[in-house]
C-alpha cells in the first residue's frame, strides 16, 4: 500500500482520471440535501460536478496528500480530507450516500477490497446508496498479456501493473455482481471508459441500496 501512496503522490499534479459520472442516473435515488461521501476522491473532480448540480453536503477523503492538496486549490468550496488509515474515519450510519469512483481499479487485493466495502456498509444509513464506477476484464491481446504477466506475483487473474508503478485490477463482471450481492441492485451499466492513459477499457456503473437490515 506504501508503495502505492508513493506512486499516486508523484503523479497528483499529471493524470487526469476519465470515469463519467452518471449524475443523472444518481439524482433519480439521491437528494440534494443528502450528506455524501467520496471514498477515494483524488482531487475532487466528481465531487465538483455533483457541487454544481446542487448537491452541497459532499466530503472527500483519499490517501493521497498530493491529490488532495491538488484537489483544495482547484476547488476551494469542497471539503477534501486526507485518509490516514484503511478504516473510514466517520462513525457508524454517517452518510446517506458513498461514491466509490475508479477506486477498486486501484486496490488489487481481495482482503482490501472486502475491508473498504464493509467500512462502506458501516458507515451508510440503512437504505443508503452506494455509486460505483470501474474497470471490467478485456479480451484484446494487450491486456490479456498484462493480466498473464502478472498472474503468479499477484495470484488474481485481471491484477497488471503500469510501467510507471502503479498495480491496477480489472474485474469479472462475476466477481462485481458477487461483491456487492449485499447491495438491492437499482441500477447497473456496462459502458466503454477511456483510462487515464488514453486506452479504452470495458467499464460498469452500478447503483445499489443498502439493505436497512444489514449491518457490519
Amino acid at each position: 500500500m506504501q508503495d502505492q501512496k508513493l506512486y499516486w503522490n508523484s503523479v497528483a499534479e499529471t493524470k487526469e482520471f476519465t470515469t463519467p459520472m452518471r449524475s443523472d442516473l444518481f439524482a433519480r435515488h439521491v437528494s440534494r440535501n443528502a450528506d455524501i461521501l467520496d471514498v477515494g476522491c483524488g482531487y475532487g473532480r466528481i465531487m465538483h460536478e455533483l457541487y454544481r448540480l446542487g448537491f452541497s453536503r459532499l466530503r472527500g477523503i483519499d490517501f493521497s496528500e498530493k491529490l488532495i492538496q491538488r484537489g483544495k486549490r482547484l476547488y476551494p468550496d469542497l471539503t477534501l480530507e486526507v485518509q490516514r488509515d484503511k478504516r473510514i474515519d466517520f462513525p457508524d450510519s454517517s452518510f446517506d450516500a458513498v461514491l466509490l469512483c475508479a477506486v477498486l481499479t486501484c486496490v488489487p487485493n481481495d482482503a482490501d477490497q472486502e475491508f473498504l466495502r464493509n467500512e462502506i456498509l458501516r458507515v451508510l444509513r440503512p437504505g443508503g446508496i452506494l455509486y460505483v464506477n470501474d474497470f471490467l476484464l478485456n479480451s484484446d491481446s494487450r491486456n490479456r498479456n498484462r493480466y498473464e504477466n502478472a498472474l503468479p506475483k499477484y495470484g488474481t487473474y485481471g491484477v497488471f501493473e503500469l510501467p510507471e508503478g502503479a498495480v491496477l485490477r480489472h474485474h469479472a463482471p462475476e466477481y462485481v455482481h458477487h461483491f456487492f450481492a449485499m447491495f438491492e441492485s437499482l441500477e447497473f451499466e456496462t459502458p466503454i471508459y477511456r483510462t487515464m492513459n488514453g486506452h479504452t477499457s470495458n467499464g460498469y456503473c452500478f447503483i445499489g441500496r443498502k439493505n436497512p437490515s444489514h449491518s457490519c
